[in-house]
């Protein structure tokens, strides 16, 4: 790891004085000391959200894994007969609300496979069955990929797909699908998947209608570092012209189970970087998660040290995506008082907030 020069402590200088940096500065803090990345991202992040760190009481409801997709990366695709695929019928999922409602959740997050048959029509059943349990939940609900396809299968526009999703009780979309927008690696990685600019559009469409999203990238496979920062620039751009962000998640690849496992992980000494760099660069998303279900437990602790403000949710052993992939936690479920201590280990405060980052 290299001193910091001149030209780095001019990058220094304008990251302290909360002035945006350009993405050749990005690429370059990654060579940066740890030290001097975790003094820097706390900086940037306590100016938005002080002592703070967000999470919020949520569930997953995972509606199949068959997909239409053939991503290296995932783990969790299946095809039709395999033993370990699983399609769960409207009552199965509303059944699984239900319970999770009745346990005091705010947030229903329902993402799955891209299924090759199912339409709107079938995932807005979904979003009604909820809405008819609470009107008060939060129904964070399919990605950008998934609702191409829905759409699509339904022989309707994104847009007026996205009409009948609201109408039936959307009210924000995660940030999946993203991966890499570098297109060439696309190409290797998630050949059949939407494109870069596909994927922006239907969350510029989102942002339009009112409802906000989160955003994601796929980090630590094939990527290099001026990818990553190209796929924030991205997002940063429109952001700039929408506002409907709300969170960054940088997601790193784990290599359990998928025909990438050969490349190995990337070191936690990135991940940090990673987050770090993510809150710096993108200074107008206002939060930056680590997902925990993803990354560990203690592992997101440490994050809270380079500029992360969010710790998602308790999440109650609800999702498996990246359980299959193997994440250290096989069985994802966190109590309050467990993020509760996270936070307070790391000098700070854990707030109960709502999907808008509203306190609780």
């Amino acid at each position: 790891m290299r001193n910091i020069s001149d030209k780095d402590q001019k990058i220094k200088d304008t990251v302290m004085s909360g002035k945006r940096i350009s993405a050749e500065d990005a690429v370059r803090l990654f060579d940066f000391p740890l030290s001097e990345l975790a003094v820097m991202a706390d900086v940037r992040k306590r100016k938005v959200s002080g002592d703070l760190v967000f999470f919020n009481r949520n569930i997953h409801i995972e509606p199949t894994n068959l997909c239409v997709n053939h991503c290296l990366f995932c783990s969790y695709r299946a095809r039709k007969g395999d033993a370990h695929a699983w399609e769960y019928s409207h009552d199965e999922m509303e059944s699984l609300a239900k319970k999770g409602i009745r346990n005091g959740v705010t947030e229903i997050h329902v993402v799955g496979g891209v299924h090759p048959d199912w339409d709107i029509n079938y995932y807005a059943e979904i979003l009604r069955r909820i809405r008819k349990l609470s009107k008060k939940v939060h129904i964070k609900a399919f990605t950008a990929e998934e609702i191409v396809q829905m759409s699509k299968n339904a022989g309707l526009s994104v847009e007026n797909g996205l009409e009948q999703l609201i109408r039936a009780g959307l009210n924000s979309i995660p940030g999946g699908g993203a991966e890499i927008f570098d297109p060439t690696i696309r190409k290797k990685i998630c050949p059949d998947k939407i494109d870069a600019e596909t994927w922006l559009s239907v969350h510029e469409a989102v942002h339009t209608s009112g409802l906000s999203s989160n955003c994601t990238m796929l980090y630590g496979h094939m990527e290099t570092l001026e990818n990553r920062v190209s796929h924030m620039l991205a997002l940063r751009d429109l952001q700039d012209k929408t506002g409907g962000f709300n969170a960054f998640i940088p997601l790193k690849f784990k290599a359990g189970n998928n025909k990438m496992s050969h490349l190995g992980e990337t070191p936690v000494s990135d991940d940090m970087r990673t987050y770090a760099v993510s809150r710096i660069f993108l200074d107008n998303i206002p939060h930056l998660k680590a997902y925990w279900p993803m990354i560990g437990k203690d592992n997101a602790s440490v994050s809270l040290g380079f500029g992360v403000d969010d710790l998602d949710g308790t999440i109650d052993d609800s999702t498996k995506i990246y359980s299959l992939a193997g994440a250290d936690e096989q069985n994802p479920g966190m109590r309050i008082a467990e993020i509760q201590q996270i936070a307070r280990v790391a000098g700070l405060r854990a707030v109960e907030r709502n999907s808008v980052y509203r306190e609780i």
